[in-house]
């Protein structure tokens, strides 16, 4: 639609965009233009037509000649501002497009769209502000930057140095932001002359990092008491520990600005002008001063155009930054590859998608060859959790490489594990293992660190709570949501479990099977009527814990096979429970749950324990940050149809309409033959 038009069927049509570089064939690029509303073409513009350009780049001068010989308007394209994991000559799509009716961004010789919003849009809109906020945290605590293919982990100098910003060579954002080479030597020379004495940190640009393009301060010929930064360290820690930053127009600069500081600006970048930098040369039409929220608000939340891969759509910056954090998540904790072992035949699939898009697994029966295998490779050992045995954990020991625990995650499938249906989702844990109390786990340390929980955190919590409620989705998401008549009273659901299940055996005190919970159960409740729920995989004959009918007669108002665990939580009070997931999904729809065992949602205040919970689970943090730890910063999701590594939020979207599978008779019967062999054959691990 021509800006300005009332025509409403006029918005339905995508106006044309005529370009003239191959890079616009891009699928993803043209995909975003696409949703956008604009129909990327090539041939020749009308009038009433737009020619798009990418920036001010070289093939740019075709596109700008047509479109003034034609009389078409211009559109300039950019990567937005958090754009993927690596740079984009590795061939990483964007998560988002600046698309510029005015200008570019960083050429500061016209106002772009980015100019005049920061120069006039109302940004005192408080929702909008809190949006600015909320993402300027989740950026440093996840440390997400332009590019993200950097190590956090790696150690950062110690603080106190001047950080001055390099940058590649014939960058645009230089020539057409008022500076030159020679501005930065200049840069350099004056960081060195407003701190002396101080050690000066110069950091290179990813790209010039890895021999790709050359920046301006040559490593081995820096003077002394300059030294270079090229390992791929965070920019936030970099900011963290600097007392002053200097730059020519560096996206960096926009961060250091969120990071505390007031840097050294020697070019015009957008970023520029607003109050919230040292400005060598400001530009002079920019005089209007703006809070670091506003800023971040227009630039980030307000400018870009954002993309969602998993729904193919357009998102907002939110969710979009979701999306990101799951990427690269996955990028640094798999980057180096992994040494499998523990792992049954039918897990390695789903493994592979989820752990092996960075480097290939390599399975290994053996554990001390693993080990070995993981200490020689410099990678970490990917192991089953139940599957870390005592000779697993001495070879780690003596190899003294790190494990890395892994088991199926909260939201998994829609069927069951045991029928071979493959999961959505694992956890994996460095430290122990969830159901396992009696070591410290991840969960545990995520559990206890959630009480400071930012608030837009917890409202992400919440409206996944929501969600869960409305879906009725649950972990394996069987059986019927009809309900056969119910007897009347106070009703108790008592949710039984695999009696041979690791949390279970390690989980509960004297009390550890289906039969002795609800003996418990009735005699704490002889009023009440008592719904006993089977486990899924015990209904199906794959898996122990099934109690003698006489005695289930004896203790059970009714036995609800085949039910669905979410509408059975609604027709009850009060659940009971071992260590059963069935108990978090309980304190999610907002019943009381009583624990006999120590599950990793026990001890932390919202639920009553009468099982061996571990004295150290001393915090009390909201259900929602609980959920938060859990569902959301805990588990690693993959999208079934991208690919992708993804958030849960597009896992729950796939589990509310997927259909169930039950694995068919030859699933099932492959894994019962598979649990008969499991503890003889090696070839099923």
């Amino acid at each position: 639609m021509t800006p300005g038009s009332d025509d409403p069927a006029a918005e339905q049509l995508p106006r044309r965009l005529f370009v003239y570089d191959a890079g616009f064939l891009a699928p993803s690029l043209r995909r975003i233009l696409r949703l956008s509303g604009w129909q990327v073409t090539t041939g020749r513009p009308g009038p009433d037509d737009w020619v798009g350009v990418w920036g001010r780049s070289p093939t740019a001068r075709r596109g700008e000649a047509m479109a003034d010989r034609m009389g078409a308007k211009l559109m300039r394209v950019e990567d937005a501002f958090l754009r993927s994991v690596r740079t984009g000559r590795r061939g990483a799509a964007p998560m988002g497009l600046l698309l510029d009716e005015s200008g570019v961004h960083f050429d500061s010789g016209q106002p772009s769209d980015l100019e005049l919003l920061l120069a006039g849009a109302p940004l005192d809109d408080t929702p909008l502000l809190n949006r600015a906020r909320a993402g300027i945290d989740r950026l440093r605590r996840a440390h997400l930057s332009q590019y993200n293919a950097l190590d956090p982990e790696l150690e950062p100098p110690a603080p106190g140095y001047v950080l001055v910003i390099d940058q590649p060579r014939g960058d645009a954002s230089i020539a057409h932001g008022g500076a030159s080479e020679v501005t930065f030597a200049e840069m350099l020379t004056d960081a060195r002359l407003d701190n002396p004495g101080a050690r000066i940190l110069v950091k290179s640009h990813p790209e010039t990092a890895a021999g790709r393009r050359s920046g301006h301060y040559d490593p081995a010929a820096l003077p002394e008491g300059v030294e270079a930064c090229t390992a791929p360290l965070s920019p936030w820690h970099l900011l963290e520990g600097a007392i002053a930053v200097y730059t020519v127009s560096s996206q960096m600069g926009f961060e250091a600005i969120f990071a505390g500081h007031r840097p050294h600006v020697y070019g015009q970048p957008y970023y520029a002008g607003w109050g919230l930098t040292e400005d060598r040369e400001p530009p002079a039409r920019r005089g209007r001063h703006l809070t670091r929220a506003q800023l971040f608000a227009a630039a980030m939340i307000l400018y870009p155009i954002w993309y969602d891969p998993y729904r193919d759509r357009l998102c907002s910056f939110e969710e979009a930054l979701d999306g990101q954090e799951a990427r690269v998540r996955a990028f640094r904790e798999d980057r180096a590859g992994y040494v499998a072992t523990g792992i049954r035949l039918r897990k390695r699939r789903a493994l592979k998608g989820m752990f092996g898009r960075e480097q290939r697994l390599r399975f290994v029966a053996s554990p001390h060859r693993a080990a070995r295998g993981a200490r020689v490779s410099g990678r970490p050992l990917l192991a089953w959790a139940s599957a870390v045995t005592p000779e697993v954990a001495t070879s780690v020991a003596k190899a003294s490489v790190p494990l890395i625990r892994v088991e199926d995650g909260f939201l998994r499938s829609r069927g069951l594990g045991a029928a071979l249906v493959p999961p959505l989702s694992f956890v994996t844990d460095d430290l122990g293992i969830h159901y396992d109390p009696s070591a410290e786990s991840r969960l545990e340390h995520l559990i206890a660190a959630s009480e400071s929980l930012p608030e837009s955190e917890i409202r992400r919590a919440e409206r996944l709570m929501a969600r869960l409620i409305s879906s009725g989705v649950t972990k394996y998401n069987v059986g019927t949501s009809t309900l056969p008549p119910l007897t009347d009273g106070p009703r108790v659901l008592v949710a039984g479990q695999v009696e041979d299940d690791a949390s279970v055996r390690l989980g509960c005190g004297d009390i550890n099977s289906n039969l002795g919970l609800l003996r418990a159960a009735r005699e704490a409740n002889p009023d009440c009527v008592i719904l006993y729920k089977p486990h899924p995989d015990v209904e199906a004959g794959l898996r122990p814990g099934a109690i003698e009918p006489e005695q289930m007669d004896a203790l059970a108002d009714m036995v609800m096979e085949g039910a669905d665990p979410a509408a059975l939580i609604d027709v009850v009070e009060e659940v009971w429970t071992l260590t059963s997931l069935l108990g978090f999904e309980a304190l999610i729809r907002g019943r009381a749950v009583t624990c006999l065992g120590a599950p990793f949602y026990a001890g932390w205040g919202l639920t009553r324990d009468l099982g061996p919970v571990p004295a150290r689970r001393m915090a009390r943090p909201p259900l929602a940050a609980l959920v938060h730890a859990a569902l959301i910063a805990y588990p690693r999701y993959r999208d079934p149809v991208s690919g992708l590594p993804c958030p849960v939020e597009v896992v729950l979207d796939h589990l509310e309409h997927i259909p169930a599978s039950h694995g068919g008779p030859v699933n099932r019967t492959l894994s019962k033959v598979q649990g008969l062999l499991a503890s003889r054959l090696p070839v099923w691990r």
